[in-house]
């Protein structure tokens, strides 16, 4: 063969593998992460380093029975929330059921804030399903449910409309699905009428045998335009082609996952992201998208990828990277400049509590996370909102500063007296429960503090602040506890993997106690409602060595660390103890009564914290 001809064979061989394995950004490989860092499965944290000045807020603690300190049901099983902003309000909704996942009955709720901390009790805007009279329940079926994933639609003229999706338990999907359903938000907080936006086209479903009229029927013009509009907007409605699947060629794609998300990346074309790694790339503003393909450094199983562009004019995926259906934790951050290469895997929340209630398929950890989709609503700053429920059980919202960072350079050093008391601890990572709220508030002593409240049997309030890694470090706060016969307040000084070399409490018996080692040594008494000033040199090197003072007064003098490390770069606040369990070894779906006292609160336990300081010394 002549030379030429063999570098001509050469060439095309090349050109079709090019063509055949394409580079990343295109349709063989929408999106890559890059970071290589992957999480230990063995602890809550996974040893990531924390996305600075998140703060996680619980929304709904269920409480089967006190159910009117909760939705006035009692339900424990939440889950598959919804987020937006619309009108100068945040508005998260889920669905809910007694005990179990698809198991009826099944309904759908919605909550509201102004700022997104204050979030009032919620209430239900899709009831249980009634069938008219006569319509009987399908062979095989146990009754009626709710499945969604879309849950909010701000039309082009500013109208408001939330929607759900009605089925048949156990399987809603398809043949199984009966038809999803709308109704608009007024600007009061009112209501309009629940009606049907679209039948499944795997049924005979229809207005003559379901329980709400079809959308046309409404006597609002305006309202009637809003659902045209979406039901025109192919990529938006594409959400729901999970129930249904188009039988009547609704749908203009010809595969996709489930629980898709997408954003615009900056030369306008669109990624689509589903579960279990799946990813595609639309060409033609959201009308068709490429064949879904797994992305080899995603790693995830049955919980939801969240993506979008970030204020900041770059971009975030949101998920669980474990490839472990009933163990969805840590919930994590990567960010791209580009929509297309990421990289930074930061933790958004490494907390799994306890999970109080048994329930089919109630999967440990932050489940399900979603942003604000495209459309829904900007809220002020540059912040990113991400909703989840926690194991399956309680409702959260995480508040994702941007740009998304994870180090400190300099000195920290806070009074507080900058910032709104109420507001935002700029610069801490917060964990905020309804009974163990982490808050910013003016103290007695007519300064403003951090204070940590708890009064929760089974979790604790957290304050996390990161400051520039070193081998040396000097600290040195204000801390004071309003009781000294109860509570527990925990004060870890930890390296980048969240180690924890330098562990301090004040105890329920009114001891202030270091380890020194693997022991616990006693340094000082403390009483009620006195501010007390620690300070600590930390030599933060494998064999090294650390020495505390409390109100100036040596107390603890070259104590060995409570484990090997070799820096440190964050203090951690804690209104309980240490914990990582449940771990993927406990038991998931093991059916078990509900936690001892879960319902009732404890005796509260109050501490506050003042005048942090924090340097690397040479």
């Amino acid at each position: 063969m002549k030379p030429r001809i063999v570098t001509l064979l050469l060439f095309l061989s090349l050109t079709i593998c090019l063509k055949t394995h394409a580079q990343t950004g295109s349709t063989n490989e929408p999106v890559r992460y890059i970071g290589g860092v992957t999480i230990d499965p063995n602890v809550h944290e996974g040893r990531l380093r924390y996305a600075i000045g998140v703060e996680s807020r619980q929304t709904l603690r269920v409480n089967r029975t006190h159910p009117e300190l909760a939705d006035d049901y009692g339900w424990t099983y939440n889950h598959a929330s919804n987020l937006a902003y619309w009108n100068g309000k945040f508005y998260q909704q889920y669905l809910s059921n007694p005990i179990d996942e698809h198991i009826p009955p099944g309904q759908t709720l919605i909550t509201t804030s102004v700022d997104g901390r204050n979030w009032e009790k919620p209430k239900v805007i899709f009831p249980q399903y009634d069938p008219p009279e006569g319509v009987k329940i399908p062979e095989g079926s146990t009754g009626y449910m709710m499945h969604q994933r879309m849950g909010f639609y701000i039309a082009p003229d500013g109208r408001f409309l939330t929607l759900a999706f009605y089925g048949h338990s156990e399987d809603p999907f398809m043949e199984g699905g009966i038809g999803r359903v709308v109704r608009e938000i007024y600007e009061n907080g009112e209501m309009g009428p629940i009606y049907f936006i679209r039948y499944s086209s795997h049924t005979n479903w229809n207005e003559s045998n379901t329980s709400f009229p079809f959308y046309t029927k409404s006597g609002d013009k305006g309202f009637i335009t809003a659902c045209n509009d979406l039901l025109n907007d192919k990529l938006k409605t594409m959400q729901w082609w999970d129930e249904d699947r188009g039988l009547d060629g609704f749908y203009t794609i010809k595969e996709a996952k489930e629980a898709l998300s997408y954003y615009h990346r900056k030369d306008g074309n669109i990624v689509a992201l589903w579960k279990r790694s799946t990813c595609a790339i639309s060409y033609d503003g959201g009308i068709t998208f490429s064949n879904p393909v797994k992305s080899p450094t995603l790693i995830m199983a049955g919980g939801k990828n969240w993506g979008q562009a970030t204020e900041d004019g770059r971009f975030a995926m949101a998920y669980n990277p474990i490839e472990l259906d009933e163990y969805r934790y840590p919930l994590i951050v990567i960010t791209s400049e580009d929509g297309i290469i990421y990289d930074d895997m930061l933790l958004v929340q490494g907390e799994v509590p306890p999970r109080r209630f048994f329930g089919r398929w109630k999967d440990f950890g932050p489940c399900y996370v979603r942003g604000i989709a495209e459309g829904n609503g900007n809220p002020p700053g540059q912040d990113m909102w991400l909703t989840y429920s926690m194991n399956k059980e309680d409702i959260w919202v995480s508040r994702v500063p941007t740009p998304v960072k994870y180090e400190v350079h300099g000195e920290v050093s806070e009074d507080f007296e900058n910032m709104e008391a109420g507001g935002a601890i700029i610069e801490w990572n917060t964990y905020n429960l309804k009974w163990a709220p982490v808050e910013l508030v003016n103290s007695d002593n007519g300064n403003k503090s951090i204070q940590l409240s708890d009064k929760d049997p089974y979790d604790y309030a957290r304050a996390i602040r990161v400051f520039e890694e070193g081998e040396n470090v000097e600290i040195s706060f204000k801390v004071m506890a309003q009781q000294n016969t109860h509570g527990l307040f925990e004060i870890d000084i930890t390296d980048r993997y969240g180690n924890r070399p330098v562990r301090i409490s004040l105890d329920k018996d009114g001891k202030i106690k270091a380890m020194n080692g693997s022991k616990s040594s006693v340094l000082s008494n403390y009483k009620s409602g006195e501010w007390i000033k620690i300070d600590l040199k930390i030599d933060a090197t494998p064999f090294g060595k650390f020495s505390l003072w409390i109100n100036d007064k040596a107390v603890a003098t070259d104590f060995n660390l409570a484990e090997a490390v070799k820096s440190v770069e964050r203090i951690s606040f804690r209104t309980g103890a240490y914990r990582d369990i449940p771990n993927r070894k406990t038991p998931n779906e093991d059916p078990g009564p509900p936690l001892p006292g879960a319902d009732d609160s404890i005796a509260e336990a109050v501490f506050q914290i003042d005048n942090f300081k924090a340097k690397k010394i040479d």
